[in-house]
């Protein structure tokens, strides 16, 4: 099976979720047009990400709705980074899944919150959610920083997933990230990873685009410079080789996980 995904490179409005919404709806147009099925945003993209306590005022919103129906007036997929308010009033770190249609199809929360930035606004999600299955291709989702643990895209890898989709606001001086680790984790466990960023400015944080979309083999199959302010990127994944990718290069295959248990440092 074959999925055309398109990333968002766009550094947001700050804090203006109908200006949000609306660069999320007209970049869903264009991926649409481009022949992508799916279009991922960076990290927080829906409210802002580096805006201090009116993430969680601006999670009070009916996000996850105002998200679906812009999916469904573009018939086109969407992974959006939101901030999702829970039942006891906490905001996690989410990016929502949902179909052509508006139907939700996952959400995942942040596990792997990066410093005060995100330890002061949000709380952790709790697990690493099974990939979801849309139109025959197995997706995970990760967030930012989560992928900077091998653990999470070889745990999304071990289930099945087929892509990794990784929704981003990653700021200087991690640019080595976007540039080196990304195809990296690719190789190492043979998916395909979306790895979609953030551009420009937000308070204090520089963002370092390079928005990219690595295959099993490690290659590059679409990137977007750090002087890109907007753009897309757009790939087609394939199944065939990534199951193609797994037989020929077996690292799943011949893992020794009980050698090599995770610790914590004493």
């Amino acid at each position: 099976m074959r999925l055309t995904i398109a990333g968002l490179q766009h550094p947001g409005h700050p804090g203006d979720v109908d200006a949000n919404l609306a660069v999320v709806a007209e970049a869903a147009r264009e991926a649409r047009a481009r022949g992508a099925d799916l279009l991922v945003t960076p990290e927080m993209f829906v409210t802002g990400y580096n805006i201090g306590d009116r993430v969680a005022e601006l999670a009070r919103r009916p996000l996850v709705p105002e998200v679906a129906k812009v999916a469904a007036e573009a018939g086109v997929a969407i992974v959006a980074g939101l901030p999702e308010r829970l039942e006891d009033g906490t905001v996690a770190n989410t990016a929502l899944l949902v179909d052509e249609t508006g139907a939700e199809l996952a959400r995942y929360r942040k596990t792997h919150l990066f410093s005060a930035l995100d330890q002061t606004l949000f709380v952790a999600g709790t697990g690493l959610p099974a990939p979801v299955t849309y139109r025959g291709v197995r997706l995970a989702l990760l967030i930012c920083y989560d992928v900077e643990f091998p653990e999470t895209v070889r745990a999304a890898a071990l289930a099945g997933a087929h892509v990794v989709v990784v929704p981003t606001a990653q700021m200087e001086p991690f640019a080595f990230v976007a540039e080196t680790l990304i195809p990296v984790r690719a190789w190492e466990n043979q998916v395909y990873v979306a790895y979609v960023n953030r551009s420009g400015e937000e308070g204090d944080l520089r963002y370092v685009g390079r928005s990219s979309i690595a295959a099993p083999s490690g290659v590059v199959l679409d990137a977007l410079a750090p002087s890109t302010p907007t753009g897309l990127v757009v790939a087609t994944v394939d199944t065939d080789v990534v199951e193609r990718a797994q037989r020929d290069n077996p690292y799943l295959a011949d893992l020794r996980p009980e050698l090599y248990q995770a610790r914590r440092p004493s």
